[in-house]
């Protein structure tokens, strides 16, 4: 896709984007809690101005990030990336695309049955999906707590980068770029476990899919980890048949 801004936070290699019949599906693709791709993702929504906007988060855990991007500070302080994109939507349509859920579950089952997974990467996985479920709870009770009382809990801290959202727009974007660049070099050097590629993979599977029946609504931004963008867009691409840009 090729970006039409000037700012250095928001490039082609951060985004992508696939024409359907219905409508264009953006995936815009992050550093958790960067403040580079709070900026990205604040701008890409507000000049898209989509029908429906989808974040990377259970669906239970997306009440806590609407009651997070209530701040009347943009971007809002916590909720990262998810936040600052809900405060630009002008769209009551957001949804989060991610697992753990009833279809995630089925798909996750079907996929380790008929691939004949180990005993170890199923353990694996499974000790990975109480992980994400306990957080999903949590969130999911804070959410609740914020909606009936003025008390905010939060169940993660925001990731501190050696830049903030006062530095220059070159400086985010150098920070940024060495965050990815690190992140790849450890994956390079340390190839990730059974248990984890096969959950990223059933994870993207699953997200793409759910684009591809949210593209049924119109214009779709989607906000994804960055590492999980190419994955996701050549999935899309696939499933839909559209145009990749």
């Amino acid at each position: 896709m090729d970006a039409n801004y000037d700012d250095p936070r928001i490039t082609g290699e951060h985004l992508r984007s696939i024409d359907t019949p219905t409508g264009t599906v953006t995936l815009i693709g992050v550093v958790h809690d960067h403040p580079a791709s709070a900026f990205r993702v604040r701008t890409v929504v507000t000049d898209r101005a989509p029908d429906v906007v989808a974040l990377e988060l259970p669906p239970l855990s997306l009440p806590l990030f609407e009651r997070y991007a209530e701040d009347t500070r943009t971007p809002p302080v916590f909720g990262g990336e998810a936040s600052a994109a809900i405060q630009a939507a002008t769209t009551d349509r957001v949804v989060g695309i991610d697992g753990p859920t009833l279809p995630f579950l089925r798909r996750l089952a079907a996929t380790l049955y008929h691939e004949g997974r180990s005993l170890e990467t199923v353990r694996g996985v499974l000790n990975g999906l109480a992980s994400v479920t306990k957080n999903t709870l949590r969130c999911r009770l804070a959410g609740s707590v914020a909606a009936m009382t003025s008390i905010r809990l939060e169940v993660d801290s925001p990731v501190m980068y050696a830049t903030g959202r006062t530095d220059s727009p070159e400086r985010q974007a150098e920070n940024e770029r060495s965050q990815i660049a690190r992140a790849r070099a450890v994956m390079d050097t340390f190839e990730p476990s059974r248990a984890v590629s096969f959950g990223d993979d059933v994870r993207e599977t699953h997200m793409a899919d759910r684009l591809a029946e949210l593209r049924h609504e119109g214009d779709v931004v989607a906000v994804v980890g960055r590492h999980h963008l190419d994955p996701i867009a050549e999935r899309l691409d696939a499933r839909l048949g559209g145009s990749d840009r």
